[in-house]
């Protein structure tokens, strides 16, 4: 297997040195040294939204969720533990969460971390095929985690900023939808590869190549968007208080609730239906309700407000979560993940635009605030429900606590003197 892996390794190193790296490198340098790309012409905002759905994609469909279809096959190969998988889980999340807190202290100022970032997502992926220690596999995750956070904040900060200046911001679903798209992307690269007997190794090393391949066409589009001076350089009078403070806290629930799903939905199904061919959709349609969903919010926010979305959002993610403890079986999982999956990036979408309101000025030091607070309820949920289960009482409690908090915020969200703060 590892023979296999390291002639496959041997023939894309070949390929990307002698069709990628030279006009890679010369593209990194004139692209990202601060001046104008030759014969760069206006960025459409179509061309835009499409680069932003395939850096979400990898940041996020890869870089973060590529674990959770891939967890299944780690305890075939491995005999992973769920605990060990909470570990690993929170190891990246942890990474997310410190490389937001990074850009809340130094604000993404130059394109160069875009790139940095999502080179970094490839390759700490593509290595995760190549061991088979869990030490090794916790610093690669974390390292994908720091760079996760960083793509998002960058790709969002500017994806948003450039359709909402072009009047575009419809377009702005389109963005999100690359989350979805990941997800199912890597559902449906597990499911085949399980079916075919692969292991996880191959999962990881194609996973990693898919998204340096996305990287060659996110790279020269994001990397040409220019902000305007009032979003390259941090605006003082940005805060982050009052109504702001409540998009924080609300923020970070999400975090908490949706994760262990997130995590953990592929390992419930798997127990339920051991049947490779049945459990391995749980992931698909997960993603798939996250991408249809993103498309169908950008629209029903012209109606209802971005706070009114993020708001039923909530309530529909609580009774996802809530399902499978209550009911148990193939169908409750399968529903959590439409309602889990249709709601958890329509929230980061709902929740940003209203951030880039709340901020009046500056959003990238909010969002960083945001982010920061997502990461940490995806850090404690993980862990908890790993060593719940480990210790014999499964996932049940965790999700209840869960859907009973998202509830609550959602009641949060929907209080008037809340709208008016923020």
């Amino acid at each position: 297997m590892i023979r296999q892996i390291n002639m496959m390794v041997e023939k894309a190193t070949t390929y990307l040195h002698s069709s990628f790296f030279p006009n890679f490198s010369i593209w990194l340098v004139i692209g990202y040294s601060g001046r104008p790309m030759p014969h760069s012409p206006q960025l459409s905002p179509l061309r835009i939204a499409i680069a932003g759905l395939a850096a979400l994609a990898v940041a996020m469909g890869i870089g973060r969720f590529a674990f959770t279809p891939i967890l299944p096959m780690m305890q075939d190969d491995y005999a992973v533990s769920v605990g060990l998988g909470g570990w690993l889980a929170s190891a990246n999340y942890i990474g997310y969460l410190l490389g937001a807190l990074a850009v809340t202290l130094w604000p993404l100022r130059g394109r160069a971390a875009l790139a940095v970032s999502m080179l970094a997502v490839a390759l700490s992926t593509f290595a995760m095929g190549l061991t088979d220690q869990p030490w090794a596999w916790m610093l690669l995750r974390f390292a994908a985690g720091v760079a996760s956070a960083l793509m998002f904040i960058a790709v969002s900060t500017r994806c948003i900023t450039a359709l909402a200046a072009a009047g575009r911001t419809r377009l702005t679903g389109l963005v999100y939808a690359g989350v979805g798209g990941g997800i199912a992307a890597t559902g449906l690269l597990c499911l085949v590869l399980m079916q075919s007997g692969s292991g996880s190794a191959w999962a990881w090393c194609i996973a990693g190549l898919f998204a340096l391949l996305l990287a060659l066409f996110v790279l020269p589009v994001l990397g040409r968007v220019r902000l305007p001076a009032a979003v390259a350089a941090p605006d003082t009078r940005s805060h982050v208080g009052g109504g702001a403070a409540l998009l924080v806290l609300c923020y970070g629930i999400s975090g908490f609730g949706y994760i262990i799903p997130a995590t953990f939905l592929p390992v419930m199904a798997k127990a339920v239906v051991p049947d490779a061919a049945l459990f391995g959709w749980s992931w698909p349609v997960f993603g798939a309700a996250a991408l249809v969903s993103t498309l169908v919010a950008a629209a029903l926010a012209q109606r209802l407000g971005h706070r009114r979305v993020w708001m039923l959002s909530h309530l529909m993610m609580a009774a996802g979560v809530a399902l499978p403890a209550l009911f148990g079986g193939l169908a409750a999982i399968i529903l959590s993940a439409l309602l889990v999956g249709g709601t958890f990036v329509v929230t980061t979408l709902a929740s940003l635009q209203v951030a880039r309101e709340t901020a009046r000025g500056d959003a990238t030091r909010l969002v960083a605030a945001m982010t920061a607070a997502f990461a940490l309820g995806q850090i404690i949920g993980p862990l908890a429900a790993g060593g719940l289960f480990d210790a014999g009482y499964g996932f049940d409690a965790v999700l209840i606590l869960g859907a009973v908090l998202l509830a609550l915020t959602a009641l949060l969200l929907s209080e008037p003197r809340a709208r008016k703060a923020a």
